[in-house]
């Protein structure tokens, strides 16, 4: 099948391993001193190594490809640590001190527009003329208590999963910052590696467009924290 997969560069490798790193999947090993794929159907194109690579050595390409094979990852992963499996699907239990939670009023929802699925967004909508652009993952306003406050407040809102949508955002969303006037990009991720595949279809996006747009990466994590704004 013709797919999308990562290839890597070696002539620009320089074997710092940061890929090998962010790729959860275990597709990507350091062979003598270089990144080296090592299997096609290890590869689910999302290309959360991307944005480790310090010397641009990664990039997408669409060729045949094996399609790729979540349940061989997994059996791989099962041999190497007790809990196989995308960090992003593994169980927790945040505990919370209920009683110490003083009740507040109810807040109103700062959401301004509709829809909010990057899939189903019409790239021309009036609403993105001068407009502060919020790309979320899905599972922010969940983590984050005080989200629609701090990021939905003032903005519009832009949300999507890309390991449950399977789909290329950077696409849709270079043709809405090249076709409307948008004053800032603000993406919202999780702290788990899928969410790379988030921040790195944003960033394309960006580049593709050929504007200069301010813009700035929030990292939540899973018991809800901000870890880095960048």
């Amino acid at each position: 099948m013709i797919r999308r997969i990562i290839e890597i560069n070696e002539e620009k490798c320089n074997g710092c391993g940061a890929c090998a790193k962010a790729c959860h999947e275990g597709a990507i090993a350091m062979v003598n001193g270089k990144a080296k794929l090592m299997r096609d159907d290890y590869c689910d194109g999302l290309g959360d190594c991307l944005p480790g690579c310090p010397v641009g050595a990664i990039s997408f390409v669409e060729r045949e490809a094996a399609a790729y094979d979540q349940a061989a990852v997994l059996a791989a992963k099962a041999k190497k640590e007790p809990h196989p499996g995308c960090p992003g699907s593994r169980l927790r239990t945040m505990h919370r001190d209920s009683e110490a939670t003083v009740p507040a009023a109810p807040q109103p929802s700062q959401l301004s527009q509709w829809p909010v699925q990057i899939k189903l967004v019409p790239v021309n909508a009036p609403w993105f003329g001068g407009a502060k652009l919020l790309i979320a993952a899905d599972c922010t306003a969940y983590a984050y208590a005080a989200f629609h406050q701090e990021f939905i407040k003032g903005h519009i809102t832009l949300v999507g999963c890309p390991k449950l949508d399977s789909v290329d955002y950077a696409e849709k969303l270079t043709e809405i910052l090249k076709h409307n006037d948008i004053r800032s990009v603000t993406v919202v991720r999780m702290e788990v590696p899928c969410c790379g595949g988030l921040e790195n279809a944003a960033r394309r996006a960006l580049q593709a467009s050929g504007k200069q747009i301010p813009w700035s990466v929030v990292t939540i994590s899973t018991d809800g924290r901000i870890l880095d704004r960048t």
